[in-house]
């Protein structure tokens, strides 16, 4: 996947704003179930927020990177205690993607 420009970061950052985190990192920080369920949302959703619980050993710079890394996904932004995620879909159809701007 390319990188995201700073303009399809913001649209995906406004996206992004009113959903609520799908995926809570805590102490088992990142497993197989972890990555397999934020991997299987990405795919249903595309775009989905993240959060790094108090209790987990990871940053949550250090989560959404490895989380990215594992799901193959982009980091759109980490703030606090909370990520944003992305990757295109490849099972919705083409008028339920998510369009980026150029």
């Amino acid at each position: 996947m390319a990188d995201l420009t700073s303009k399809q970061r913001a649209q995906l950052r406004a996206l992004a704003n009113p959903l609520e985190p799908i995926v809570h990192i805590g102490k088992g920080n990142l497993g197989d179930d972890l990555i397999r369920q934020a991997d299987d949302a990405l795919e249903a959703r595309e775009l989905i927020k993240c959060r790094v619980l108090e209790t987990s050993e990871l940053s949550p710079r250090e989560a959404a990177d490895a989380l990215a890394k594992a799901a193959r996904a982009e980091v759109v932004q980490v703030i606090g205690t909370k990520f944003v995620l992305y990757r295109q879909s490849h099972k919705k159809d083409k008028k339920d993607r998510i369009t980026l701007v150029k």
